[in-house]
């Protein structure tokens, strides 16, 4: 397996989350917590998180999107779709999104994530960090997604392509 270093010591941080939290203008104090965004394939995660980023940009509040997508061209882009794969897109997701909201922002997310383990995972590594943690699903029916079939997922599925 994987060699893993033996000798790394977390470093505390000088700066108070509050002080941190003034410094990007948030009103009120800190204000940094995960929106976690899940749902089927074309249920509007990417629609809704992008609408929301936009909307409390606008009233001043700083915040980030992690797309699904997004992650697979960059960060992730070394991650396939086997059930491991997936286990650790999702774990550097949360790792990612704990530490943008440990600075201090709102930060969203939008994906999949269709294992309650996976989720629960996430929800953990912002617990262990005191950091506020929401699940939300998009609920979205079935036949809406699959009309939508925006990546020709449901098409290949219903074809035998992929399950």
């Amino acid at each position: 397996g994987m060699q893993r270093a033996t000798n790394v010591t977390y470093q505390a941080h000088h700066v108070s989350r509050n002080k941190r939290g003034q410094v990007v203008g948030t009103r009120g104090g800190f204000r940094g917590c995960t929106v976690w965004l899940t749902g089927l394939s074309g249920a509007g995660k990417t629609t809704v998180s992008m609408a929301l980023e936009e909307y409390l940009v606008c009233h001043g509040i700083p915040c980030y999107t992690l797309d699904g997508d997004n992650i697979r061209q960059g960060l992730n882009k070394n991650l396939g779709f086997s059930p491991e794969d997936r286990e650790e897109n999702v774990r550097r997701i949360a790792e990612v999104a704990k530490l943008f909201a440990d600075a201090g922002l709102v930060c969203i997310t939008s994906f999949i994530s269709p294992y309650t383990q996976d989720r629960n995972n996430a929800r953990q590594i912002h617990e262990g960090a005191s950091l506020p943690f929401f699940e939300v699903f998009v609920d979205a029916p079935l036949h809406v997604c699959e009309q939508r079939d925006v990546k020709g997922l449901y098409k290949k599925a219903r074809a035998g392509e992929i399950k």
